[in-house]
Formats: C-alpha cells, structure tokens, sequence
C-alpha cells in the first residue's frame, strides 16, 4: 500500500502535493535542438499523476516544458486534477506593463489554459525598482483573473519584505534549500511564516550530490561533474566545507536512511519537509528516462525523530555556513552557478537610469521624478572619482514603499542609492559616508542592523539622527558618498 501524500494549500483555491516534480531538464535534454516527443511527454507525466504527484514545476526558459505541459492539459482528462506551476524570468531592463500582459499571454497560450495556477517572478537585480512595477502589474493582471496565485523565485528576506509591506500578495518564494544550504533558516523563513508565504525547495538533492551514488567516492574530477547541475552544486559543496564536509553529511544521511529503511534521497527531502514554512521540495525528472516515483512516493512514508535529527545536526555542524541570504548566488560573489558567475544566464546588466555628462565635468544622474526637476537637484552627481547621492526615501513612482515598516523603507532607499552609484560605475562598496535621518528616534537599531547588512564590505563613516523628514509618510532618509576605485 502506498503511503498518502501530503498536500499544502498555497491560496483559497492552489492546493498542491509537497513533492513537485521539477521540469527543469527539460531545457538540458533539448539542447541539441531536438525537441522532446509531446506523446512521450504526456506518457511520463500521466504517470507522475497516476501515482498521485499531481504538481509540476516549469518555466518559461526550461526549453519546451510548458508547451509539453499545455499538450498534456489538452489531451488527457486526468489533467483537470494537475497543477501546472511557472516563472516569469525576464531578462533585466527596461519593463512596461504591456510587456508583462504579453508574457503572461504567452505562458496561459503555452499551456492552454485560460488562468495560470502560480506565476512565481524573477527578477535578476533589486537597485533598479522596475522588479517592483512588474509585481504590481502582474497583481493587476491576477484581479483580472488571468493568474491564480503569484508567487517569486530567489528572493531574499529584504526584497520579500519590501514586496508583502507595499500590498503585494505573494503565495510562495521558490528558494534553493538542502542539507549543504540552510540560508532559508537565517531569516528567511520566519518573515514568510509571520507572512503565511510557502518557501517551495529546489536544490533539495543537491544536484543528486546528496544521494548513495557519491557515499564514500573521492571527488569528482571537472570531467566527472560536467552537466550544469553537477557544476553548480559542486560549487555549493566548496563554498559548505569542501568534499570531506559533504562525506560527513552522507555518512549521517545513510544512517538515517537504514535506520528508517528509507533511500538518503528520501531523507534529504524529509529534512527540508520538516522545516518551518516550507510548503514542498522539488525534485526535478527527465521524462521518459530518471523518475524514481516509487522511491520519491516514500517519502511520506516516515517522519524524522528526534536520534535522526541529532545525527543530521552533528554533520551540519561540519559543514561552513553558506554566505548571505537566499537567492544571493544569482545577484553577487560568491556566484554559485555551474559557471562561476552570470555568464551563463545574462549578458550584462543595464544601467539602472541614465548618466548624463555636463560642460561642468560633472556627471549627473537622473531618475526623472518631478521634484528632481522642480527642486534643482540630481539623484547623484560625480566629480572625479568622488560621488555624492542625494537624500533618498522610499519612494517610487508616487508611492511609499514599505508603508510603515521602516526595516523595508531603508532597503529600498539603499536600494536606490546602489541604483544610483551603479549608474556612474560605482557600487555600494565604494561609499565612504553616510548620514541617516529618522523620523522616530525608536527605529534607530533597526535601522542601523540594515546598514550594517547593506554596508558589511564598505563600512563607511555614518552619522544617525532623528529629524523631521518633509513627508508624514516618510520614517527614514539616507545619503551617501562614494570614491570611485581608479578602475571604475
């Protein structure tokens, strides 16, 4: 008898099973530019929802899985009981609310359906604030009954706040999350359980790292971990402590494993299931090839006691903290991608707003607010390699971001400062000063833990006083100055 799986309700009316099937692969068996057959597509996943894994995972860049998913949809009747999860991945740059209509318009053709179950949003920068735009067109496009539940993808605890404190209704933040990965635990997951936010965990298995196959083998050589998925885990393996802290890791995972007459894989997934505000864990399939139902199905079939914890806690104690928070890997050093950096995914970064040069020597930089232009002053100015950004709030396109969480309203400010200094060939760790206002003088430590996050690297000299900030609205202002290293 096969055990029952679980489910986890994302919004009123998205229930999905807390095992989604991954069609990520899907992009790496195409490669060639064969695409795959729709007939064995629909073969492979009717027995996913045959055995009752009735959610699938997919995107608009994992080759043809939605079109594959839509072709299923159309065919087979047991389709009505599927959820077909996608993402919305848009390069970075300029984005207009007839762009977002447009990419939505394609994915509901790709799976022939009139309303997408989950669109999850990823966006590759958080400094230019049109992340924030295309989230408040895509909540627009859900009142109109085109999305059921909006979901993100990669998003950090800062940028998760900011979006939920300025009214956007989120259902889940897809996040990587393993045994080698605990980021989500930082911070991450307190916010989305205060927020009733699911985090769904891909990287679960680590890329099939955290599996019988690598138990007691030495490390593998480039030649050995050559697929993108082994690449970028391997990376992830360094950054924890290197081959013998994952060894360390596998030797315990086997003990639990025996210990419940389970596979390690199913508890490397039972680990992170057990986990606070986790709504479900991915594990990706190549249709048709590797499905491993009969195995993913045991999951559900035990629960972690308190000897298998411990056992799982002595070996993580081995392993390094992986740095920064949750989706940093695609946004920032160390990039723990199967490249080593973006190159795989992008092909560069577009100035967040426009520099301007003036007679003058200086460089201005404008973000074409109405009071830059009615006050006389520039979002930032350069001169040489000295930069100086103006007083900045939490404002964007007239509205407050954050509302009255004064955690959310200085990450944006900071946010668009970095824009700022990006615009003129500068970042964050180039700023040397700078000044807090405060409306409350009680907000002064949550304030200064968000600089101390923002400017770890830089550590500027700063000064913090209460003041009374033109705005009601308005809980906090910051302004910086930056030296530009002689390379910029």
């Amino acid at each position: 008898m096969n055990p029952t799986i679980e489910h986890c309700r994302l919004s009123d009316d998205l229930t999905i099973t807390r095992v989604l099937t991954g069609l990520w692969q899907v992009a790496d068996m195409e490669r060639d530019g064969e695409l795959i057959d729709p007939n064995a597509a629909a073969a492979a996943l009717q027995a996913y929802v045959d055995a009752g894994f009735t959610t699938f995972d997919m995107a608009d860049h994992y080759g043809s899985s939605e079109v594959l998913a839509g072709r299923y949809r159309a065919q087979s009747p047991a389709s009505q009981r599927t959820q077909m999860l996608t993402k919305w991945v848009p390069q970075p740059g300029p984005l207009t609310k007839d762009r977002v209509r447009r990419a939505v318009e394609r994915a509901l053709s790709r799976l022939q359906t009139d309303r997408l179950d989950l669109l999850q949003f990823h966006t590759w920068e958080y400094a230019n604030p049109v992340w924030l735009d295309a989230m408040w067109w895509l909540q627009e496009l859900r009142e109109e009954g085109l999305i059921g539940a909006l979901g993100v993808t990669n998003f950090d605890t800062a940028h998760l706040r900011i979006a939920l404190r300025s009214g956007i209704e989120i259902a889940s933040n897809q996040v990587c999350f393993s045994l080698l990965d605990r980021r989500p635990l930082n911070t991450l997951a307190d916010l989305c359980t205060e927020h009733g936010v699911k985090l769904l965990c891909y990287g679960t298995l680590a890329g099939g790292f955290l599996t019988e196959r690598w138990l007691g083998r030495s490390e593998p050589s480039e030649q050995e971990a050559s697929s993108d998925s082994l690449m970028k885990y391997h990376r992830f393996i360094r950054a924890a402590g290197g081959w013998d802290a994952l060894q360390s890791i596998l030797t315990a995972l086997h003990a639990v494993a025996e210990r419940h007459g389970v596979s390690m894989a199913n508890v490397a997934s039972r680990y992170v299931l057990e986990q606070p505000a986790v709504g479900g864990v991915i594990i990706g399939t190549r249709l048709g090839q590797t499905e491993h139902i009969e195995d993913t199905l045991r999951v559900f079939s035990f629960s972690l006691d308190d000897e298998s914890r411990g056992m799982l806690q002595a070996a993580i104690e081995r392993t390094t903290p992986l740095p920064g928070d949750s989706g940093d890997e695609y946004r920032k050093p160390p990039f723990l991608t199967a490249s080593g950096d973006l190159s795989d995914h992008l092909e560069s970064l577009p100035s967040p707003w426009p520099a301007s040069e003036g007679e003058d020597n200086r460089t201005r930089v404008s973000t074409g607010t109405t009071w830059e232009a009615v006050g006389g002053f520039s979002r930032a100015i350069a001169i040489g390699n000295r930069i100086l950004v103006s007083g900045t709030t939490a404002t964007h396109n007239g509205r407050v971001i954050g509302e009255e969480d004064v955690i959310a309203q200085a990450d944006f400010a900071i946010d668009k400062i970095e824009a700022a200094l990006r615009s003129l060939g500068s970042g964050l760790e180039d700023v040397v000063r700078t000044r807090i206002y405060l409306r409350r003088l009680e907000d002064w430590e949550a304030v200064a833990r968000v600089h101390g996050r923002r400017f770890a690297l830089a550590r500027p000299a700063n000064t913090l006083v209460q003041a009374d900030l033109v705005g009601d609205e308005y809980l906090v202002e910051i302004e910086a100055e930056a030296v530009r290293s002689s390379e910029a």
